[in-house]
């Protein structure tokens, strides 16, 4: 690794000569391409990819059914050259490696096992093989459903013929049954004969060698029973054990689709395309082919599908899916802009300084992948145990045998019971239900703005000692509302509302769709306004009667309207932590409306509980003490961290952690990602 330099896709000032994590915000290092200052161009491989040699790689892999399935993969790469570490997980179908080696070496080791590496497609949109893990998916549905179908269609009629009297057991009705039979142990039931192949080949059993055992024992005495000796025979029982087993690993099959689902959504945020200019024209263009530098092209109402810096144009952005804030943020020339925000109102031409598998996006995805495939000490306890369950179970099974024959000398009862025994214990809940309980949990809580980063917090939520709640999003609506409503002169609070709200009846912005909402809720009829204008950074300008002016103190100034009698009232709201929107007409002030971020309705409700729980509760908030404060008392918190930037978050979790607090953060938005 030496002689290549690691950044950090959101700071990179940060410069380290190794792999590891940024001091500022927790991302994961990349490197970076020669001759520039960010990050490596990405190509929707993630970090990593297999021309880069060294480093941590996220490989996806098919076919896997149990946690001996991980452990035996787990075991080969281990055994290949150059791999530092390597942690497979069963429920995410994901190894996890640290290595010194190329990634073709990893997938060869992999493969060698009998399962299979999948390769990632070159997408920008995807990341760390989301796409090959999802068509993957798919397709093992499907396959697991065709074996399953395949059994079920010949196993019906094996058990009719073998338990009604229409059917005599003379020889030729065996065959029958012989050759409905091969096709469902041998075609719907081989992947269990081939991970026992590889089972053995690697000494890791697993619960498919328990599966083989149980099919082949009451299969081979059923041909033995057919040809050579007189006895029953148990066709019906093979043929029916695959069909069940296969049913399950179809289950199994959707279940892993579905418990996914928090990384798809979060793939799915990216653009799909870009606007470049190139050569100088214009073109659309794969998201995967945008380059760093690429001069990039946004227009009004779309994603913005790369993290750049803004060269021209003046628009207002929506970052709630990174910072959690529902109003949009003022983007002019300078400003940063990350990949898949939503640009609002006006046109934007940005330059890309990271793309693929280095913008904020794949960051976060990577973590929530890695959360979900770390393993806390009860899944590495689960695994130890794993690895002696099935040569007990098989022990069982031979003293079962033993026992049987030994009390009742009945051959037949004795075989049954045995495969009884091994067949029980195929789901193997032991190594399935940890990893599957993680997958869930980890996923469930993306979704809804959680992150938990990895099984082993939630095993420490039962020691838990102080809550770190952040504001926006968490403890309020995270959407802004009219709390206030001035007027002046003549009208009054009902007219101001009215002048104002017939203005941004079709407004798209938070704050104009916030005073139509009031007025529908006041049930006050609303005309339609003539020549609406936004005008991004300043308000709206539209016509009703004569000229509306809706905005802040700039567009007043632009307009020439005087704001002499309402600035003590405009000062006072926005010391309360209120955004104050002018409301004029005729180039005449009529009033203020006041619009903030107000309290859920049950935050009071969730701060008492948790303090009747001797949590200590801790308010972390970017707002200025005096808005923090106002809106703690209101709820009873008394510890707050005021005026916090995102990337100093998570030195405040660290202090408390000192202190010998066990501490938990609710957050909401991908940029308390880092101090959760």
């Amino acid at each position: 690794m030496s002689g290549k330099t690691y950044t950090c896709p959101m700071h990179p000032e940060v410069r380290r000569n190794k792999l590891g994590l940024c001091p500022k915000c927790g991302m994961y290092l990349v490197e970076m391409a020669h001759g520039t200052g960010r990050g490596a161009q990405g190509s929707g491989h993630g970090a990593r990819s297999a021309e880069q040699g060294a480093g941590k790689s996220v490989i996806s892999v098919s076919g896997m059914h149990c946690a001996s399935c991980a452990q035996t993969i787990e075991r080969a790469l281990k055994k290949t050259p150059g791999v530092k570490g390597a942690n497979v997980n069963f429920a995410t179908g994901k190894a996890y490696v640290e290595h010194e080696t190329d990634e073709e070496a990893l997938r060869k080791a992999i493969n060698s096992t009998g399962y299979k590496a999948l390769e990632e497609k070159a997408e920008g949109h995807k990341h760390h093989g989301a796409g090959a893990a999802e068509g993957n998916n798919l397709e093992e549905i499907k396959y697991q459903f065709r074996v399953f179908l395949l059994a079920l269609v010949l196993s019906i009629p094996i058990v009719i013929l073998t338990f009604t009297d229409l059917f005599v057991t003379g020889f030729s009705e065996l065959l029958v049954l012989l050759a409905l039979t091969i096709p469902v142990q041998f075609i719907a039931g081989w992947q269990f004969y081939r991970n026992t192949f590889y089972s053995l080949r690697y000494r890791n059993l697993n619960m498919d060698v328990l599966v083989s055992l149980g099919i082949s024992a009451a299969f081979v005495y059923s041909v033995l029973s057919t040809f050579f000796i007189k006895g029953f025979v148990f066709y019906e029982t093979s043929a029916l054990l695959v069909t069940f087993l296969t049913f399950g690993r179809f289950l199994e099959a959707r279940t892993r689709g579905k418990t996914s689902e928090a990384v798809k959504k979060l793939v799915k945020l990216q653009a799909k395309t870009a606007r470049v200019i190139r050569g100088g024209k214009e073109q659309e263009i794969p998201i995967e082919d945008v380059k760093v530098g690429d001069i990039v092209l946004i227009k009004p109402g779309e994603k913005i599908p790369v993290d750049g810096l803004v060269v021209k144009g003046l628009s207002s952005v929506d970052e709630s899916m990174i910072s959690g804030e529902s109003i949009p943020v003022e983007k002019k020339v300078g400003d940063k802009v990350v990949g898949a925000t939503m640009n609002k109102h006006g046109s934007l031409t940005i330059k890309a300084t990271a793309v693929g598998g280095n913008t904020v996006l794949a960051s976060i995805i990577k973590m929530v992948e890695e959360a979900q495939g770390s393993k806390p000490p009860i899944q590495k306890a689960a695994d130890r145990i794993v690895s002696y369950f099935v040569p007990v179970v098989i022990l069982i099974s031979i003293v079962t045998f033993a026992g049987w024959m030994l009390l009742f000398g009945n051959f037949v009862s004795a075989l049954t019971a045995a495969i009884a025994v091994l067949v029980i214990a195929c789901p193997c809940a032991i190594g399935l239900a940890t990893p599957t309980a993680i997958m869930v949990g980890t996923g469930r809580g993306a979704e809804h703005g959680i992150l938990i980063k990895g099984g082993e917090a939630l095993e420490k939520v039962g020691k838990l000692n102080a809550i770190v709640l952040d504001k926006t999003g968490t403890l309020t609506k995270g959407k802004p509302e009219v709390t206030d409503i001035i007027a002046f002169g003549k009208y009054k609070e009902l007219d101001v509302l009215k002048i104002a709200a017939i203005a941004e009846k079709h407004s798209e912005h938070p704050l104009g769709e916030s005073i139509a909402a009031k007025a529908l809720e006041k049930k006050i009829k609303l005309a339609d306004a003539k020549n609406f204008k936004t005008i991004p950074g300043f308000g709206i300008i539209a016509h009703y009667g004569g000229e509306i002016l809706v905005g802040n103190r700039k567009l007043m100034q632009k307009h020439k309207v005087s704001l002499a009698d309402s600035e003590s009232k405009l000062q006072a709201l926005e010391k309360a932590g209120k955004t104050a929107m002018i409301v004029a007409f005729k180039r005449k002030i009529v009033g203020v409306i006041a619009v903030a971020d107000t309290l859920k309705e049950n935050a009071a409700l969730v701060i008492r509980e948790l303090k009747a729980k001797k949590l200590e509760v801790y308010m972390l908030t970017g707002d200025n003490e005096r808005v923090a404060r106002a809106i703690a008392s209101q709820i009873g918190i008394n510890n707050i961290f005021a005026e916090v930037l995102p990337e100093d978050k998570v030195q405040k979790i660290k202090e408390l952690q000192r202190k010998g607090r066990v501490v938990a953060m609710v957050g909401d938005g991908i940029n308390d990602a880092p101090a959760l």
